[in-house]
């Protein structure tokens, strides 16, 4: 079975801005060939969507606005929507990111891919079980 898995608005964001590819894209496409299980909840989706359509960071990306959105919709289409009721706070560096282990734990994903691990794979409350992966790392896995 694909393993659920929570992709960070970095590596989706990196795959909008990339011209060659690299392995944000091929996560993005391991998504879409069902090889992974994305999970998403409300904090995440809205992080994707206000990154996605704003233009001072988009300028760079080699994708019209239209691809772009074509591109955030068929990943979303791909993606299982949690909710989250209730807060672990792992008390990551950046406060910001906490939301994504809470989703991780929510939706039962046994891995978080990320452009971030200093950030992301330093909270206080830690889970065994709950891997941090750049996507190059977690490409080995498939």
């Amino acid at each position: 079975m694909s393993p659920r898995v929570v992709i960070d608005t970095n590596v989706l964001v990196g795959a909008a801005l990339s011209r060659g590819g690299g392995d944000n894209r091929d996560v993005l496409r391991a998504c879409l060939k069902g090889l992974a299980r994305p999970v998403i909840g409300m904090a995440l989706f809205s992080e994707y969507e206000d990154l996605f359509v704003r233009s001072v960071l988009m300028a760079k990306s080699p994708l019209s606005e239209k691809d772009r959105l074509t591109l955030l919709e068929s990943f979303l289409s791909v993606c299982e929507w949690v909710k989250v009721y209730y807060l672990w706070r792992p008390n990551l560096p950046d406060e910001a990111d906490n939301h994504l282990v809470e989703l991780a734990l929510a939706g039962g994903a046994t891995t978080i891919v990320t452009n971030n691990l200093r950030d992301v794979s330093r909270g206080e409350l830690t889970f065994p079980f709950l891997n941090i992966l750049t996507p190059a790392q977690f490409l080995k896995t498939l």
